[in-house]
């Protein structure tokens, strides 16, 4: 079939003019970050990475996938600063169906540009609890009393545990005004620990909608203006590809190190390993593994909120261990540091948040094998050292021997059954019996043996 020039051109300029919108339908991305779990270092970093591939790539928009029973208050924050520092729209989506927006979730979910649900998910429970062990953090009689009376008599009942709900208080309000999302019922998330469902939450007007899933999500949302940095954006997600951002080597090592049970376990095993290393110099391979468990363990301790009362108790009690095999206190210094070890273990990392704290039956087992580590392993170890030489040059000073030949300055001797080359100040006659003194090489200095006794005797 042939086409006339005018034909052709025709062609042509109708490729030119659709081209642009063709290619629009089909360019653009949205980025999709996933979180299953507790809010801790871990996530935050793996987070921020995707906030920066998003710009980098130039995202339309970046789909949060949330499912967390809530985490620690530090990473949280960070969390949200990004969000709202992003100039791309972040969508936080609480998704699959079962999953949950619990405690820090929640304030996540406000911080979004877009906030959405599954059906048959959650949100709420947004009660601060105890952080690191600091005084006056909230507690469980706190939540009751901030339940169940009027605010008057909470603030009069626990001024420092009133002023961490309000500030958590005011900074969920401030996330909600700025989203334009129910502020009242922020509120009573954090002072009562109030949940809703995906379907109450859409009607409270805590949250923007409910998908099915992410394409879903994006159909709905296609159209919408929001806010990003004071400047409003219309998204168009109609027709773009999603890219999922997954976790990487990095942050799933970054998310073992920082698990509080294996944090402990590191520290632990280093500073055991210093103390066998220092117990026996020369070994190197334990002091280098001790080095470098110890190490971990701090960096995984400076990101974590630790109680350093806890820690200092948990380091007595292991030195008060230790001078049990040097100190004759009568076990008094072993059963003293084994209840400052189990204490400061509980306090250690006493956060209340779901996935961060130390196991029980991990410090119950570790302070039983630390006991018997102390006590027997190192006690064998300085018994051993106390024992009379056995076996070499040092077990061969002081022992008497048997002349096998006359001499005067040089000849030959029996001691401990063998024939050595010995050396005399003073003549010896065969079968005398003689002492080691010295030892040159292969060459045994002695003396004769009565000498000594006398000598002995008379001093």
């Amino acid at each position: 079939m042939r086409y006339s020039v005018t034909s052709r051109a025709i062609i042509f300029l109708l490729f030119i003019c659709w081209s642009p919108v063709l290619t629009a339908q089909n360019t653009g991305q949205a980025l999709w970050l996933s979180v299953n779990g507790a809010i801790g270092p871990a996530i935050n970093d793996y987070l921020q990475r995707g906030f920066d591939k998003a710009i980098e790539q130039n995202s339309q928009v970046i789909i949060l996938q949330l499912d967390t029973p809530g985490g620690l208050d530090a990473s949280m924050r960070e969390i949200i600063r990004s969000i709202i520092a992003s100039p791309v729209p972040v969508a936080v989506f609480v998704s699959p169906s079962g999953a949950r927006a619990a405690s820090a979730g929640t304030y996540i979910l406000y911080a979004g540009h877009i906030a959405a649900m599954a059906p048959a998910t959650n949100l709420g429970a947004a009660t601060p609890v105890q952080i690191g062990g600091l005084p006056g953090s909230p507690d469980k009689d706190m939540f009751e009393r901030s339940r169940d009376s009027n605010e008057e008599e909470t603030q009069l009942a626990d001024p420092m545990s009133n002023k961490i709900i309000n500030d958590a208080v005011a900074y969920i309000r401030g996330l909600a005004q700025m989203r334009g999302r129910n502020a009242e019922w922020a509120e009573k998330a954090v002072r009562q620990a109030a949940s809703l469902t995906a379907e109450e939450a859409l009607e409270n007007g805590v949250i923007d909608l409910i998908a099915e899933n992410i394409p879903d999500l994006l159909a709905k949302i296609d159209g919408r203006t929001v806010n990003v940095l004071g400047n409003s954006r219309t998204l168009s997600t109609q027709h773009i590809s999603i890219e999922h951002f997954e976790p990487d080597w990095r942050t799933r090592l970054l998310a073992i190190i920082t698990d509080p049970n294996i944090a402990y376990i590191l520290m632990l095993l280093g500073i055991y390993a210093l103390i066998f290393e220092f117990s026996n110099p020369g070994m190197i391979f334990p002091g280098v593994v001790g080095a470098v468990c110890l190490v971990l363990a701090l960096f995984a301790f400076q990101v974590l909120p630790i109680n350093y009362a806890g820690l200092a108790l948990l380091l007595f009690g292991i030195a008060f261990m230790l001078a049990e095999v040097f100190v004759p206190s009568f076990g008094a210094l072993g059963i003293g540091g084994m209840i400052a070890f189990v204490i400061g273990s509980v306090m250690l990392l006493d956060t209340g948040v779901p996935g961060y704290g130390v196991s029980i039956p991990l410090i119950v087992t570790f302070a039983l094998l630390s006991a018997a580590f102390f006590l027997l392993v190192l006690g064998m170890a300085i018994k051993a050292r106390q024992r009379p030489v056995v076996s070499g040059a040092e077990h061969i000073m002081h022992c008497t021997g048997e002349v096998l030949n006359d001499f005067s300055a040089q000849g030959w001797v029996r001691v401990q059954g063998e024939r050595w080359e010995a050396q005399t100040s003073t003549p010896l006659k065969r079968g005398e019996r003689v002492r080691v003194v010295a030892i040159d090489g292969l060459v045994l200095k002695v003396e004769p043996y009565s000498n000594k006794a006398t000598q002995f005797m008379e001093d």
